[in-house]
């Protein structure tokens, strides 16, 4: 069998890599994920990957920190380029070429952000890692996953959470809330589900790119996806 999608745009939270504990990264939660996204490229699926920073850094309110939005959220950005850089590490372990682009200049550490470059290296079966979001404060990395893929004209964007898909309500705290197997874009907007920030939602809406929420957890949840198996909640149309 085929894969049903040829390149993807991985979205991960950085609270994903923490683990069991409260804050960093968990070496264990890499590896897992280093060896699930092997398990696609072995396929010849181009993947990119954005990850969030709310493991490092989370930006916070502005009176209650003292620091102002745009100052945390570029602290935020660092944070994503520490996870980016971790994953980096991890898939290389596993056997995967890989590339780390940065939105921000730190040229010791991560190419800068090139769109033509990035498709470039998929192209050529590296796995690609955005960090440092948009670049830009104010956005968050669920719109940089949206904006990035659609720049290298993903498929699909995968966004890779805890929970196995869309609910009628957080099935952590409501034990009647109902899974969507599919859901479109107007019936997200209608019901007020959280699926993504609105700016980020939006643009994969405006641009007809599919998003598939599933549970990254679970060992082989990635390929089944892949496979065109349903997993998790599909939201199109």
């Amino acid at each position: 069998m085929l894969p049903k999608y040829k390149r993807i745009l991985l979205k991960l939270s950085g609270e994903s890599l923490m683990g069991d504990g409260n804050y960093g990264i968990d070496p264990k939660v890499i590896t897992h994920y280093a060896y699930d996204i092997k398990s696609v490229t072995d396929l010849g699926v181009q993947v990119a990957i954005v990850i969030g920073g709310g493991n490092i850094y989370r930006g916070m309110n502005e009176a209650e920190t003292g620091i102002e939005r745009a100052q945390g959220d570029y602290m935020g950005m660092l944070a994503t380029v520490i996870n980016g850089m971790a994953m980096q590490s991890g898939l290389e372990k596993v056997g995967l070429y890989t590339r780390l682009q940065s939105a921000i200049k730190m040229e010791q550490i991560a190419e800068p952000y090139i769109r033509r470059r990035a498709i470039r290296h998929l192209e050529k079966g590296r796995v690609v890692i955005f960090g440092a979001g948009t670049g830009n404060p104010y956005f968050t990395t669920d719109t940089a996953a949206s904006l990035r893929a659609i720049e290298i004209q993903a498929d699909v964007i995968l966004k890779g959470t805890r929970v196995d898909g869309i609910y009628t309500a957080d099935p952590e705290k409501d034990s009647t809330a109902t899974r969507f197997e599919s859901i479109t874009f107007a019936e997200v907007y209608q019901k007020s589900l959280n699926v993504m920030d609105m700016t980020a939602f939006t643009l994969c809406q405006e641009n007809k790119l599919p998003i598939i929420v599933f549970d990254m957890n679970k060992p082989g949840n990635l390929l089944q996806v892949i496979m065109g198996k349903k997993v998790g909640t599909l939201v199109m149309g």
